[in-house]
């Protein structure tokens, strides 16, 4: 590696140098051993311990010192939001900014894989992608089941099955010993591929294929496939990429891990891999531990969080399931508490959490950063308990974006009106929001927090800070001016959230225009403060919360999927009994896995509810950890 870029890279004048002009503080000998260390590595980074800063740190140093013109880094991520919080720290630095281009790359698992392995592989075929997107897969392999005569045998026989529509709409690829099969959900044949089904099975999905229309999951066998029979590729994608660091290791598939091993496991190749195992809560059931797991026993740790004082870290040590670890926690010293409630005061459960943050939290920072409600469970299911997920403690919620029509113009109207009364920084807030809401309908990736939008008028992000300007000061009567702000979104959230925008019919109604009532809009009055400061909260899923930080967070008690065990209740026996997590039933090690995630989320206030006759056995327990008991009342 000497040859790709100066030796002097991590020396600790350069390192510090950088860190200073990014803002970062170096006090941990840990941080200092990831920063300098030039070799493969496996990093175990608690919640809050600042690696994604570290990430942009290192490979800032390193763009400022490398020499090939040809040969580059590699970082990806497992998703589009943590790709984008390391592009946004790239961005910071001119050296930064280099690895943005030719020869590095940065981007998912899966932009990786498309880009160097399936895509190549489709147009050795002549094969022209349409779309690799699941729904848009679904869609139009029912529509070619349906109306295709050549399919009638299949469609008949998946008549007979309670899954058949999802054998097909979910069918999928399987690179089996250099074969290519396509499967059930399950990775298996649904049908002897010697029957007429198993025949016209196959045939779709290969009707699918020459179309260029593909399932996310796909694209990882077309390029095991590809791999298989030209192995050299893996040899020269190795060469291109000598330095490798992977993010966000945790949630990488048995699958997407057995790919990465094949392309970059030559010796020659620098492979660091950074997360948090105990993080990991998309797995429905343990994976078997490959060689590669991550991480491997001799991993590093960054186990000093500056997101939360010592309570959660404690907390948030004895929930570490999949590896133990001490978390020591740097940050403010928030509360944590507990908040009881019984069958007539579940209602009451969030606004008492919403007064406590109020009184809890500075008020700029909640208005920055509303709180947050988070559950395992966002709709109740059949069993008759109660409450048993979100929408039981927040009347009207549902787990789907509901936009009215016209409520991004009604939302503009009232944001105006915000800016007029002197509050500028709230009206760019709540606008800026209200675009977000929206772009969850039409978009798998999710718009990054107002801060984070870049300043460049060349960048995405200045032109939506631009378009914010001009919604704000345009007047909104004419429905044709309206049409041209709303087209000036639509093309922008692509770049945005770096994916394509699908469904966009469902944005018909919340971008429509509709003249202005004086009701819709009321004008906030800036001395109004009914309820002494209290900032309305968002709620939503543990799952979604992940890699976020929160001012204040409660965590909900909801009925795990069995519908016989309360999350929360079970985590609160599992801490009193001071139990080892790891050796818990299963059921509890998923309820703990959950709360783990949620509970390192807040940096002043985190907060469980939980219901009275449950949490009383425990209440002298959580006393004796330094938590706060409160009592739900009727408000």
């Amino acid at each position: 590696m000497t040859n790709l870029y100066a030796p002097d890279v991590f020396i600790k004048d350069r390192v510090e140098a950088l860190a200073q002009q990014l803002g970062l503080d170096l006090p941990h000998q840990e941080q200092w051993n990831f920063i300098q260390s030039a070799e493969s590595l496996d990093l175990q980074a608690a919640p809050g311990s600042g690696k994604t800063s570290l990430i942009g740190l290192k490979l800032a140093l390193l763009c400022q010192a490398w020499a090939s013109p040809t040969r580059g880094i590699c970082v990806l991520s497992h998703t589009n939001t943590a790709k984008d919080e390391i592009t946004h720290r790239l961005t910071a630095t001119p050296a930064g900014r280099r690895l943005l281009q030719y020869p590095h790359f940065i981007g998912t698992i899966q932009a990786f894989t498309n880009t160097f392995l399936a895509l190549p592989a489709l147009r050795s075929r002549g094969i022209e992608v349409q779309t690799v997107d699941d729904q848009a897969y679904t869609d139009e392999a029912l529509r070619l089941l349906e109306r295709h005569p050549r399919f009638r045998k299949l469609n008949t026989a998946l008549g007979h099955r309670t899954n058949g529509p999802a054998l097909v709409a979910e069918a999928r690829y399987v690179c089996d010993a250099g074969d290519l099969i396509a499967t059930g959900p399950d990775g298996t044949p649904p049908f002897k591929a010697s029957s007429d089904s198993g025949q016209q099975f196959a045939a779709l999905k290969e009707t699918l294929t020459e179309r260029g229309i593909f399932r996310y999951h796909d694209m990882f066998a077309l390029a095991e496939h590809h791999l298989f029979h030209h192995p050299q590729l893996a040899l020269a994608t190795a060469h291109r990429f000598p330095f490798v660091l992977l993010d966000e290791m945790q949630d990488t598939s048995d699958l997407q891990q057995r790919l990465l091993d094949k392309v970059f496991g030559p010796p020659g190749t620098v492979v660091q891999r950074v997360g948090d195992i105990n993080q990991r809560i998309f797995a429905d059931a343990p994976d078997a531990a490959q060689p590669s797991s991550f991480p491997l026993p001799h991993a590093a740790q960054l186990p000093v969080s500056r997101r939360f004082g010592s309570k959660i870290a404690a907390l948030a040590s004895d929930l570490t399931v999949h590896r133990h670890q001490r978390i020591d926690g740097a940050g403010h010293e928030g509360t944590v508490a507990l908040l009881l409630f019984d069958d007539d005061t579940v209602a009451e459960v969030v606004p008492a959490f919403e007064r406590m943050a109020a009184a809890a939290v500075p008020r700029q920072l909640l208005l920055d950063n509303p709180p947050r409600v988070l559950g395992a469970r966002l709709i109740r299911g059949s069993a008759k308990a109660f409450p048993q997920s979100v929408s039981c403690y927040v009347p009207g919620f549902t787990s789907t974006p509901v936009q009215t029509t016209g409520s991004l113009i009604t939302t503009t109207r009232t944001a105006q009106a915000q800016r007029q009364s002197g509050d500028n920084h709230a009206a760019i807030t709540l606008l800026w929001n209200a675009i977000r809401d929206v772009a969850r309908l039409a978009s798998v990736g999710g718009l990054p927090p107002l801060r984070r939008l870049d300043r460049d008028p060349a960048t995405a992000g200045g032109r939506a800070r631009l378009l914010l300007h001009d919604l704000l000061t345009s007047p909104l009567d004419s429905h044709v001016e309206w049409a041209v702000l709303t087209a000036r979104l639509l093309r922008l959230l692509p770049d945005l959230t770096q994916s394509p925008l699908k469904g966009v019919a469902r944005l018909a109604d919340p971008l429509a225009h509709i003249p202005y009532i004086a009701q819709l809009a009321p004008v906030p009055e800036a001395s109004a403060d009914a309820d002494h400061g209290v900032v309305a909260s968002v709620a939503g899923s543990i799952q979604s919360a992940k890699g976020e930080t929160h001012a204040a967070t409660l965590i909900l008690e909801c009925l795990e999927r069995s519908g016989k065990k309360y999350d929360v209740h079970e985590v609160l026996g599992l801490l009193s009994r001071q139990q080892d997590a790891s050796k818990a039933l299963v059921t509890i090690q998923r309820a703990a896995q959950l709360v783990f995630v949620g509970a390192t989320r807040p940096t002043h206030l985190l907060a469980f509810a939980a219901h009275r006759t449950r949490a009383e056995p425990h209440i002298e327990a959580m006393t004796a950890r330094g938590w706060s008991v409160h009592d739900v009342h009727v408000h």
